[in-house]
């Protein structure tokens, strides 16, 4: 089918839109009829299906929208942390503190596949509605929580609308812009998650003392109303032309929810909660590889899965997930590490370690929105995706080097630097390289199947890369002579600053050492994603055309 049409031009840098007026497709011979498709299998992108259909403004107002939407999922994983010891201390259950943020972890892991299988059925607008709904009353709950259980319910509520917000948002600004700029607006949402990333220290600590922790969840409301109001006048109901009786699979949507949810408290609580040889830690992993086996069989037997195992089979989306989750292992392994380092062995305060984290934003906000430029007129999102693991890469074994060396904060800025441009490249591409692999009528299962590796990939970093460094650092300072392992690793800070000159440096020393080994694992880790990107075949993007005249936009 060969097309014809002038380009309109989008107010977001490029043709991302297209006037549905100027296209005439020439038919196709009437006799050609398509042969019938196995039941079980994938279709491949429909090439209609896929190019942008709404006018300009029409796009500002959604694209608004979802990048509030994207703000308000980002900017809670930065601001809550900064109001947690003054929630303990107005609350109390300082016991159950870390609660605060694992049931918000813990449900929105395991509502995102869901939301992502559901807006693929019943159309996107309903079920983004529903999640800045939730949020949004969640937010205002959490604010007025009068205990500690009070806010640990209704943090889980929230992160049941916050599941949906950040995979819906990626799945909606593909479905309203062609495959070729779906990189570029890819990279205004992960620098939008940079962003917030900066911003949410700061509001979140400005909220906190100036007026009160309350207001870390208060402040979620007018930005989530006018995101609401945004999305209710830009994204239109889907056509009801389109809608047919559909049967949902309760049943693999409860095995999903459960399988997710145990290995995610495996991955965060093994090592810390309890010894990974421990009883728990089997039962725990025995079970969540039971519950998936189940849900794996139940997906091969029902007509309308929640998930189509069939994309497995897709390699792009195959390969572009598990990278996805090993760039999350990685940078979520050396990010929790990272602090303890500058504080333990440099002596740096809190506070100072904590702009230490700036020029990695920083190299990530500037790269995400130029690569996604360059990536969407180059057309080759796999040559971005390759050299920003790459990059990522390199910092994390500078991190490694630097950390055995005993290197000081100028060497750790420039690595830092390094991997913040490798992350602002590779994930926008990686992200597209999935969404374009797969057909639209899947396109939110295979983005909320991404979001779940992610999530996955990074609970088990930070458990993997903590569990070899505890095991360095007892092997480290079981060979001092006159020292308590486990008073030092309890202690922190505050014990280390006791010990004498000598002592400390060694002591110091033997926790460079074992945090370069989380480092060190965090680079095979991300090896093995760049041996994955270059077995991708097929990746490049081709020409963004508009939907032909009169057909009806697509289901949002």
């Amino acid at each position: 089918m060969r097309w014809q049409s002038g380009p309109a031009r989008s107010p977001f840098l490029g043709s991302s839109c297209m006037t549905s007026s100027s296209i005439s497709p020439t038919p196709a011979s009437p006799s050609a009829a398509p042969p019938a498709a196995p039941q079980a299998s994938i279709p491949a992108p429909d090439p209609v299906a896929e190019r942008p259909t709404v006018g300009r403004r029409q796009l500002v107002v959604i694209f608004s929208g979802l990048i509030l939407c994207m703000v308000l999922s980002s900017l809670d994983q930065s601001i809550v942390n900064t109001a947690l010891p003054r929630m303990a201390s107005d609350l109390g259950g300082l016991a159950h503190l870390s609660w605060v943020v694992t049931a918000f972890m813990l449900c929105s892991t395991i509502v995102t596949p869901i939301y992502g299988r559901l807006s693929d059925m019943f159309g996107r607008r309903r079920f983004l509605v529903l999640a800045i709904t939730l949020f949004v009353g969640a937010s205002m709950l959490c604010g007025v929580a009068q205990n500690m259980g009070e806010l640990i319910a209704f943090r889980a509520l929230q992160g049941l609308g916050g599941g949906g917000l950040m995979t819906l948002s990626q799945t909606v600004i593909s479905d309203v812009v062609g495959p070729r700029e779906r990189v570029r607006y890819q990279g205004y949402f992960t620098g939008a998650f940079a962003f917030s990333a900066i911003a949410g220290p700061l509001v979140g600590g400005g909220l906190t003392q100036t007026l009160s922790w309350r207001w870390v969840f208060y402040v979620n409301i007018p930005i989530g109303l006018l995101a609401l109001a945004l999305i209710l006048i830009g994204l239109k109901p889907t056509p009801q032309a389109q809608k047919r009786r559909r049967q949902i699979d309760w049943l693999g949507a409860a095995l999903l929810a459960l399988a997710t949810g145990t290995a995610l408290l495996l991955f965060s609580w093994g090592g810390s909660e309890f010894a990974w040889a421990s009883p728990t830690a089997a039962a725990l992993g025995l079970a969540a590889l039971a519950i998936f086996a189940l849900f794996v069989w139940r997906e091969r037997s029902v007509a309308e899965p929640m998930v189509d195992l069939g994309l497995f089979r897709i390699r792009s989306f195959t390969v572009g997930a598990v990278a996805m989750g090993c760039m999350s292992f990685a940078m979520m392994g050396s990010n929790v590490f990272l602090p303890t380092y500058f504080q333990l062995v440099l002596g740096l305060e809190p506070a100072s370690s904590g702009f230490m984290l700036l020029p990695q934003i920083a190299a990530m906000l500037i790269s995400s929105i130029l690569g996604g430029r360059l990536s969407a007129n180059l057309g080759r999102p796999k040559l971005f995706m390759v050299a920003g693991i790459l990059l990522e890469a390199l910092g994390l074994a500078l991190y490694a080097v630097f950390a055995f060396s005993g290197a000081g904060i100028p060497f750790f800025l420039g690595a830092r630097f390094v991997i913040g441009f490798g992350m602002g490249v590779a994930m926008p591409n990686a992200t597209v390289i999935v969404q374009n692999a797969v057909p639209r009528g899947t396109m939110g299962v295979a983005t909320s199947s991404m979001s779940s590796a992610r999530s996955l990939g990074g609970a088990l970093g930070v458990s993997v890369s903590g569990g070899l460094m505890a095991a360095h650092l007892a092997s480290g300072l079981s060979a001092l002579p006159g020292l308590d392992p486990r008073s030092l690793l309890s202690g922190g800070v505050t014990a280390i600053s006791g010990l004498s000159d000598g002592v400390r440096a060694q002591v110091a020393q033997a926790f460079g050492h074992a945090i370069g080994y989380s480092f060190l694992t965090g680079t095979c880790v991300m090896i093995l994603a760049l041996v994955l990107a270059l077995s991708l075949r097929g990746t490049e993007l081709g020409t963004d055309r508009a939907a032909p005249a009169g057909k009806p936009a697509p289901a949002a």
